[in-house]
């Protein structure tokens, strides 16, 4: 839905009936216009209600037929209108109003619309919470505290609400996202994140593959283990097998040495023990192993327990047959990324080979004719080309095949002629550059020609701008032109649509939280990501500072940060000893 027909800040306040939420807005007025806010308030009525008193003309005449009744006087004018056909949306409401004389919109109702609002939530009232499906609500106000790192507020404390809604229209004026903002063309991350995830389809392909060839490519079925791994109970260190019905024998006679690989095939009596080596099968009968340090080898040949040197449990230092897989069991599930924990497992098992997904093919190029490729004389007024290099670099962490277009020519025939050739070649086409408001018009015509390309405002920072589409069924990413913007664009969208192409369904990157040690700005409304270094401080915490400043083509910033520290839209800022959340960059970049 779009609330493009407001120009002013909108809050709604979102609640079950019996809440309380006309008295609290009755008690909450008076303080926003004592601190000089001018509020338009648009309230939804569940049942039928009639403003206008029977009997009075304006109520004779409209009840007469007329569709719409406008009275005035020296004080107030009112319009009356009858929607019999269809209830008004919330946009519809909004023209309406008259702007010029409001700063801000606050709505009572709605709850099931997107625009910005406060839960209003009493424990006694017996509902549950909305929070957690409605991911407009921005702040709670309650009797009680609800599991969420939303700002929560006192529902009775009218003071503290009255502030926080000040602060929030403070955050909005800074930067301008009033209704306006809320439409389509901004959309949260997250908004932005799963619009492009429902139009990624998996590849359907696959290939056996020898496993060696398998590291860094995603399993494109089920892995069953055709085995038990260990395949026999086994010792899991240097020692003297023994039976655990057997823990208080003065001595024990040594029949043998077993190394791994070998057995001893004669079931262990009373009193006897055999010497077996790590990952030696332990004999029959045999259940526990006391490792070499605590034993005393005699004349006689006997192994006797020093106790001194600590108690002996039934069962220990004995790894049991099945222990790590049981034979039967899926161990991966299709989708599954190999890494060299997975390769192992594999190879534990037997297997020689295993069928994954093909690796994405992925065409990149840059544009602008101010970019030049590394290694030319950098002619006046011209940037060398980074942004194709570190996509390129990222991408090859991903494990896909990077099909390299070079630096394309600001005019709509080359640009046609590249976006034709890559989306024939390539699963994924990304560009970098070009896709900001002035450049949309210019490329916009092209890509239309050629699939359908949306132009998206994403409410973030670094990286607003994003286009986003299919040349036919290949997706195609417009990235920033800004080097860090570019990185942070890849990070939120590209990789997890990348992830799902190449079969992983429900890849979300490592979030940690983090104490700050610095104070970071950002924006009610919009999600800021600040490059930083985290570390674990003397006494245990994780904690996190920017890397300096901040500015979209300092792409050393990036180079010397660890983390991205994410301040939620939720947020207006984080100060010294806030906890923020912080998501690492180690085997990402």
């Amino acid at each position: 839905m779009s609330l493009s027909n407001c120009s002013l800040p909108i809050l709604g306040f979102a609640a079950f009936s019996g809440t309380g939420k006309t008295t609290l807005l009755e008690a909450l007025l008076p303080k926003l216009v004592k601190a000089g806010i001018r509020v338009a308030m648009v309230k939804h009525a569940h049942h039928e209600f009639d403003v206008d008193q029977p009997g009075k003309d304006s109520y004779r005449l409209r009840k007469a037929g007329a569709s719409q009744m406008l009275i005035s006087s020296r004080f107030r004018h009112a319009l009356m209108t009858e929607t019999p056909a269809s209830e008004p949306t919330l946009n519809q409401i909004l023209t309406r109003l008259d702007q010029s004389t409001a700063d801000l919109v606050l709505v009572e109702g709605f709850k099931r619309e997107n625009f910005p609002k406060i839960e209003l939530h009493r424990e006694a009232v017996g509902k549950p919470w909305l929070y957690p499906e409605d991911k407009n609500i921005i702040a709670i106000a309650s009797d009680s505290k609800p599991d969420s790192q939303l700002p929560l507020l006192d529902i009775n404390d009218v003071d503290n609400i009255a502030a926080f809604i000040e602060r929030w229209m403070q955050g909005h004026l800074a930067h301008t996202a009033t209704c306006d903002t809320l439409a389509p063309a901004m959309l949260s991350v997250e908004q932005g994140r799963t619009k492009i995830l429902d139009q990624i389809i998996p590849k359907s392909k696959s290939k056996r593959v020898e496993l060696k060839d398998a590291f860094g490519r995603v399993l494109a079925e089920d892995v069953i283990s055709p085995v038990n791994v260990p395949a026999q109970t086994n010792s899991a260190m240097d020692g003297y097998a023994i039976r655990s019905d057997d823990l208080d024998a003065p001595d024990y006679e040594v029949q043998a040495e077993v190394m791994a690989g070998y057995h001893y095939d004669k079931p262990l009596e009373k009193g006897q023990t055999v010497r077996v080596m790590t990952g030696a099968p332990v004999p029959q009968n045999a259940d526990t192993v006391v490792m070499r340090e605590q034993t005393v080898l005699n004349e006689e040949g006997h192994v006797s327990v020093d106790i001194r040197k600590g108690a002996i449990k039934p069962g220990q230092n004995v790894r049991q047959v099945g222990e790590d897989l049981r034979e039967g069991d899926v161990v991966f599930s299709a989708g599954t990324h190999i890494s060299s924990a997975e390769l192992g497992m594999l190879a534990s098992m037997g297997l020689a080979e295993v069928s994954v997904k093909p690796p994405v093919k992925v065409a990149i190029f840059s544009t602008g004719d101010e970019v030049q490729c590394p290694g030319e004389a950098l002619k006046d007024n011209c940037i060398y080309d980074a942004n194709r290099f570190t996509l390129f670099g990222m991408l090859t962490k991903l494990g896909c095949r990077v099909i390299d277009l070079g630096i394309i020519e600001d005019t709509e025939t080359a640009l046609e002629n590249a976006l034709s050739e890559a989306s024939t070649v390539a699963d994924m086409v990304i560009s970098s550059g070009g896709v900001s408001v002035g450049d949309a018009d210019y490329i916009k015509s092209v890509l239309a020609r050629l699939g359908e390309i949306n132009f998206w405002r994403i409410n973030m920072r670094p990286g607003r701008p994003l286009a986003f589409g299919k040349l036919g069924e290949t997706p195609f990413f417009g990235l920033p032109g800004n080097p860090v913007a570019v990185m942070v664009s890849f990070l939120q969208f590209v990789e997890p649509a990348v992830r799902k192409l190449q079969g992983e369904m429900h890849w979300k990157p490592l979030t940690l939280d983090a104490v700050a040690t610095e104070r970071m700005r950002s924006r009610i409304g919009r999600t800021e990501y600040t490059r930083g270094i985290f570390n674990i401080n003397p006494n245990g915490l994780l904690e996190v500072r920017s890397t300096g400043s901040q500015g979209s083509g300092i792409l050393r910033s990036m180079s010397e940060a660890n983390c991205l520290i994410e301040i939620v839209p939720e947020q207006d800022e984080a100060n010294i000893g806030d906890r923020v959340r912080i998501i690492p960059l180690q085997g990402r970049l």
